[in-house]
C-alpha cells in the first residue's frame, strides 16, 4: 500500500540576478495542549515564554564549526541526547547550540541523507511574477530547472510559500493570506525512478548520477538555489528573509529537509510525511502498520546510500529525526500528521515533535513550534479545515510578521507517542 504517488506539475519559468561564489470518522482527540504545562505524551509542552527574534540568515550559519569525525557506532534504542556534543560533554548555553546543530547536521548527511555540498560557485536566474529560473555552475559542470510563481493580490513585495510538486499546505488560504506561492518540482533536481547507480536531474547532473545523496537532500538544495536568486532578486517582487516551505507525502518528506538543512526558510510546513520523513527511525519498526525502513529506502532513493545500513535495525544510528526537528529551531515550524492512515507512523511522528520541542524550550523558542494530527478526515493530504486557521497563524507570525500566535500541539488518541518511553536524558536549562 503506498501512499506516494502523486503526479508531479512541471512549470517553465522568466529581472536577472547573479551570484558568485484509514476512511475518515469521528475522532477522540485530546484537547490542544496549553503551552507551558506538562503534556500527557510522556513531554512537556513547548513554553510561551519571550521567543527569539526570527531573522533569516545564511544556509548554514554553523558552516565554520569544528565537526569531529564520529567514532564507532554503538546499538541504543533510546533516542540520541539533542544536547550532547559528539565528544561526550553537553551544552551549556543557548549559543553553544550553534555549533551542535552543525555536529546534528554532519551526522545526518553522513548515515541518512547525503550530503548537500555547500553553495555553488555560481548561481544564476531570473525572477518575475510568473516565474523562477535557476542556472547553476559548480565543479566543471552546470544545470538548470525552474518553478512557477503565483501572487496574492495587493502591493509586493511578498513573503513566498515552496510547494513542492504542487501537493503541500492549502494553496488558496496561502495567498489569500498574503503570500506569494513558488510551485517547484523536486524531481527536475533528483527525478524518482531511477537506480540508486544511476540518479538523474539538475543536482546529479553536477554531482554525478552515481552520487550517494539520496532524492530528499537533492530537492532540498534545489530548494537553496531557488532561495539563492531570490536574495539577488533585489526584493521588489519576493522578499529572501520571509520564506516558508510545504509539501505532503513524499513531498512532506522533503519539505522536512529543506526546512532543516536551509536556515534561511523561516517556516517549515512538512505534512504526512511518514517514514524517512518527521516520524522517528527508531519507532518506525515498532509501530505497526508503519511503512518499514527497507520498503522507504527501496522505494524510490529518497534517503542516501548510507542508510543502507541502518534500514533493518535502526538502534545504531547517531541521529533521529527529533534531531532534524530540533535543527528547524528556533524558526517556525508546524508538523501536520495523518493518524489514520498507520502507513505514515503517525505515532512516531508526535515523539520526533515532542522531543525536537524539547531543544525549542531550551532556547527559549517553545512557542515557535506546532504539531498537529487531531483532525477528522483520513484522506491523505486532504485539504482539512482543522489546519487552516494554524496554517494563516504561522504565516502571519513567521513570514508577515503581523502575528504573535503561540505554538500548540494537538495529538491524535489515534496515535499518541510517549516521549518518555525514548529518552533517557533530561532537557538542561542553557544559560544566555
Amino acid at each position: 500500500m503506498r501512499f506516494h504517488r502523486h503526479r508531479p506539475r512541471m512549470w517553465a519559468a522568466a529581472v536577472f540576478v547573479s551570484v558568485a561564489g484509514p476512511a475518515a470518522g469521528t475522532l477522540s482527540a485530546q484537547a490542544a495542549t496549553p503551552l507551558g504545562t506538562p503534556s500527557t505524551t510522556g513531554g512537556t509542552a513547548p513554553t510561551a515564554a519571550t521567543a527569539p527574534q526570527i531573522n533569516a540568515g545564511g544556509e548554514d550559519d554553523g558552516a565554520d564549526c569544528a565537526v569531529p569525525t564520529p567514532g564507532s557506532l554503538t546499538p541504543d534504542s533510546k533516542l540520541p541526547d539533542p544536547f550532547k556534543r559528539m565528544n561526550g560533554t553537553r551544552i551549556t548555553a543557548k549559543s553553544d547550540w550553534r555549533c551542535r546543530r552543525a555536529e546534528i547536521k554532519k551526522l545526518a548527511e553522513r548515515y541518512v541523507y547525503g550530503e548537500k555540498h555547500t553553495r555553488p560557485a555560481s548561481v544564476t536566474g531570473t525572477v518575475s511574477n510568473t516565474g523562477i529560473t535557476v542556472n547553476v555552475t559548480d565543479q566543471g559542470r552546470s544545470s538548470s530547472f525552474s518553478a512557477r510563481v503565483e501572487l496574492p493580490s495587493g502591493p509586493g513585495p511578498f513573503p513566498a510559500v515552496v510547494v513542492l510538486g504542487g501537493f503541500g499546505a492549502d494553496t488558496a488560504t496561502i495567498k489569500a493570506s498574503g503570500a506569494a506561492v513558488i510551485t517547484y518540482d523536486p524531481l527536475a533536481v533528483g527525478r524518482e525512478g531511477t537506480p540508486r547507480n544511476n540518479k538523474q536531474g539538475a543536482f546529479y547532473g553536477i554531482y554525478g548520477a552515481s552520487s550517494s545523496t539520496g532524492l530528499l537532500m537533492a530537492w532540498s538544495w534545489g530548494v537553496s538555489r531557488i532561495i539563492d536568486v531570490i536574495e539577488q532578486s533585489g526584493g521588489t517582487l519576493l522578499k529572501a528573509d520571509a520564506l516558508g516551505v510545504t509539501g505532503c507525502s513524499r513531498y512532506g518528506k522533503g519539505a522536512f529537509a529543506v526546512g532543516a538543512f536551509d536556515q534561511r526558510i523561516a517556516l517549515t510546513m512538512p505534512i504526512e510525511s511518514g517514514t524517512a520523513g518527521a516520524p522517528i527511525l527508531r519507532g518506525i519498526p515498532g509501530e505497526g502498520g508503519s511503512q518499514p525502513l527497507s520498503s522507504a529506502y527501496s522505494e524510490q532513493p529518497w534517503l542516501g546510500d548510507a542508510f543502507s545500513s541502518f534500514t533493518g535495525n535502526p538502534s545504531t544510528l547517531p541521529v533521529d529525526t527529533h534531531e532534524i526537528v530540533a535543527m528547524v529551531a528556533p524558526r517556525g515550524l508546524l508538523i501536520m500528521e495523518n493518524p489514520h492512515i498507520d502507513w505514515l507512523g503517525a505515532r512516531s511522528g508526535s515523539v520526533a515533535a515532542l522531543g525536537g520541542a524539547e531543544v525549542y524550550k531550551a532556547l527559549g523558542a517553545g512557542s515557535n513550534i506546532s504539531y498537529w494530527s487531531d483532525i477528522q478526515d483520513g484522506t491523505h493530504c486532504a485539504v482539512r479545515n482543522e489546519w487552516k486557521a494554524p496554517l494563516q497563524q504561522n504565516i502571519q507570525k513567521f513570514l508577515l510578521k503581523t502575528g504573535s500566535q503561540a505554538g500548540v500541539f494537538r495529538i491524535s488518541s489515534r496515535k499518541s507517542g510517549d516521549l518518555a518511553e525514548w529518552r533517557n536524558w533530561q532537557t538542561p536549562v542553557l544559560t544566555g
